[in-house]
This record gives structure tokens, sequence and C-alpha cells, in this order.
């Protein structure tokens, strides 16, 4: 088997898949502490006496720095590789979270929490090139998806594991310990990955501050790239909306305690993982790589699931809540392996790095700004009803900007 961007032969020890574990491992652990503000939201209002407006701050202050991490990111990897990137992105997101730990001022909490979304964005644009790089076209989404599927595999683990053990112990000495584990993760992941070597030189002497500035200007004119990434900013943040108060909403609005409650969480993400390779697995065989079909079906989901969300009533039975935000998970979860994909291949190969960056830079803003405002709809109503039917007209949004660009592709 030889790599399609490269001319080098590929060993067992460096072969593609192998190079996938490694990239999947520290986006697990990444997603394992930056996602982890899910989960252990419920513990860290009542320590520090938020708001629910508040609640939904400490996702958005993770993804501005993700947003002010992703374009810088992107030209980093695109010019050194991403093998050094995944050893300083951990450790940056490992090390503020660590020092939140021992805050009880939420501005400060929340200065933490973006310093560590530089490190949370930063290790997009850094796995997304090992996937150009590593995989060909026909292998790329599915790949991508596996990747992909380790943001809502931590996530899950952080549910199943902070979540209860917060409740115990407390959540700041358990975020401590993960933070030590997630540090540990990194430097293995530097150890053992490695960069295309062939490719890795070639990016090196062609990478320049004002290419990257160029190429910045071309994606701002590349009109397919920016509708994507406006739809992804409304995905984006209707998936954080999801992770930030499903705990909270079934926890007070429908009466379920708050272990099954977080084991419902899991049983959203774990429906996102298997969304991530499934979406990219369908892409790739029953669409032939036509992404935009894909994207259409997961956000017509996502808008009939939020508005039945929106109605269900105090009191119904666990089993039905199961299968319900399992698909919920599975669609606006799911949807991020073709995201990226669509990001990457609208332009040159070796732009995807940057290509990534910038369409993440875009879909944070939903990130950043939807979550308050879902927590704003609560407060200012007394009720989830009008926030989860806000999800659904963001869908139909997104649905009439996935329809032109679907038209204006095809026109091309």
């Amino acid at each position: 088997m030889r790599n399609n961007a490269t001319n080098q032969q590929i060993t067992p020890m460096y072969s593609p898949w192998r190079m996938l574990l490694w990239l999947l491992a520290a986006q697990i652990m990444v997603a394992f502490i930056g996602r982890s503000l899910g989960p252990l939201g419920v513990l860290i209002e009542d320590d520090l006496g938020l708001t629910k407006a508040q609640v939904g701050l400490l996702p958005s202050a993770l993804f501005l720095g993700q947003a002010l991490a992703s374009i810088p990111s992107g030209f980093v990897v695109d010019r050194f590789g991403s093998k050094p990137l995944l050893l300083i992105l951990s450790s940056c997101i490992g090390t503020s979270f660590l020092l939140m730990t021992f805050q009880t001022n939420f501005v400060l909490v929340l200065l933490l929490i973006m310093i560590g979304g530089i490190g949370y964005g930063g290790m997009h644009p850094t796995t997304n090139r090992g996937i150009v790089y590593w995989f060909t076209q026909k292998q790329r989404g599915t790949a991508m998806g596996i990747k992909q599927m380790g943001i809502t595999f931590g996530s899950a683990l952080s549910a199943i594991l902070l979540l209860p053990l917060a409740e115990t112990y407390g959540w700041r000495i358990v975020v401590l310990i993960a933070c030590l584990g997630l540090m540990a993760a990194g430097a293995l992941a530097f150890l053992f990955y490695r960069d295309p070597k062939v490719e890795e030189d070639k990016q090196r002497k062609k990478a320049s501050p004002a290419s990257t500035f160029s190429s910045l200007a071309a994606m701002a004119k590349n009109k397919p790239l920016l509708l994507i990434s406006l739809s992804a900013m409304g995905i984006n943040g209707s998936q954080m909306c999801l992770n930030t108060y499903l705990v909270l909403f079934t926890y007070e609005q429908i009466g379920i305690n708050l272990v099954l409650a977080g084991l419902l969480l899991v049983v959203s993400e774990v429906g996102g993982s298997l969304g991530r390779i499934g979406w990219g697995v369908i892409s790739d065989r029953m669409f032939g790589g036509e992404r935009l079909k894909v994207m259409m079906i997961i956000v017509i989901i996502t808008l009939c699931l939020s508005a039945v969300v929106a109605f269900i009533p105090a009191g119904t039975p666990y089993g039905l809540l199961v299968p319900l935000f399992f698909l919920f998970g599975f669609s606006v979860s799911g949807f991020n392996g073709i995201w990226m994909n669509l990001a990457s291949e609208l332009v040159p190969k070796e732009q995807a790095g940057l290509s990534s960056g910038f369409s993440i830079t875009l879909g944070s803003a939903g990130v950043i700004l939807l979550p308050p405002l879902f927590g704003t709809i609560i407060d200012q109503s007394n009720t989830y009803t009008f926030a989860w039917l806000m999800i659904s007209i963001i869908m139909t949004v997104v649905m009439i900007i996935i329809s032109r660009l679907n038209k204006m592709t095809k026109a091309s």
C-alpha cells in the first residue's frame, strides 16, 4: 500500500491507519477535557452560583479560544506539520484547565477556559491535515469520521467518568487529574506520530506568511467555503446547546436524577460518535463523495428532533428518551466529519490546514453565540420550549444556505 500524498514506502509502523490511531487518541483526550464543561456544567453552576446564561458562557469561552486559534494553527500546521502541535496544543489545554480548577472568580474561569480553547481549537486543523495527507479521497470521509468521532467519544467519556466522580469527590480534583492524563497522552502522540516526510519537507519550503495571507484572502472570496462555514455555524451552535443543556434540561424539567441525566448525554454523544463515522461512510459509499446531500439529511433530522424535544412533557419515560437523544446526537453531533471534509476539499490540498482553520473560525461563531442565547431564553421564559424551537428555526435557515450552495456547485 502506498500513500496518496507521498512517494515514500509506507511501513507497517507508519501506515495511514496506525497514524490515524494517534490522531484519534489526541482528539479524544482534548475533547475529554474541553467538552467536560457540558456534563459538569450543573456542578460548576452550583459551585460558582451561575445563571443559565452564565453556564452557556462556559463553552462560549472555549470556542472563542478556538476561533482565535484556528487560522494561526492552520498556518503553523501547514508549515511545520502535525507532529509538534500534538504536544504543544495538548499541553495548552491541559495546563489552562488545570489552573482553572483553583479559581473561584467567574471571569478568571472564563479566561482560562478561553486559553484552553486555543489548544482545543488548534487540534482540529492539526489532525485534519494528517487525514488529508495520509489518506486518499475515497478513504478520507471514513478516516475523517473516525478522527472526528474522537470529539464526541471524549465528551461521552467525560459524562461517564467525570460526572459521577465529580459528584462524589468534587469537579475540581477530578478535572485536575484528567488534565494530567491529557498531557501524558499528548506526549505519547508526539513520540509515536509521524508526518509524511516528503510532503512535510515540501510544505516547509512552500509555506510563508505572505502566501498564507494571500491564501486567506482567496478563501474569503471562496463562496462555497463561506457558505459551508455559515451552515456549520448554525449546526455547531445547535450541537453545543444540546451538549451544554441536555443534562440540565432532563434533570430540571423532565425530573430525571443527575446520573441518569448524564447517561443521556453519553447516549447522545455515542450517537454523535457513530454518526461521525456513519455519515462519512454513507457519503463515501452511498453518495459517491457528494457530501452536501448528506449535510441536508442531517439538518432535516435535527430540525424535526429539536421540535419534538421542545414539547417533551415532565415525567416522560426514560426508555423513550434514550432513542430520541441517540438520534439527536447522531444527526447534530455527527455532522463534523462531513463539514471538515468539505472545508478541506474546497481548496488545494496544500492549504488543507489553513482551510480547516478558516472554516472552524467562522463555524465557531455559532458555538460562541448560541449557548448563552439558549440559556438567556430559558432564564427569561422559565422553560426550555422556546430555546429548543430556536434550534428548529436555525436549521430552517441552514437548509436554505445548503440549497443555495448545492445549486452553486452544480452550476460550476
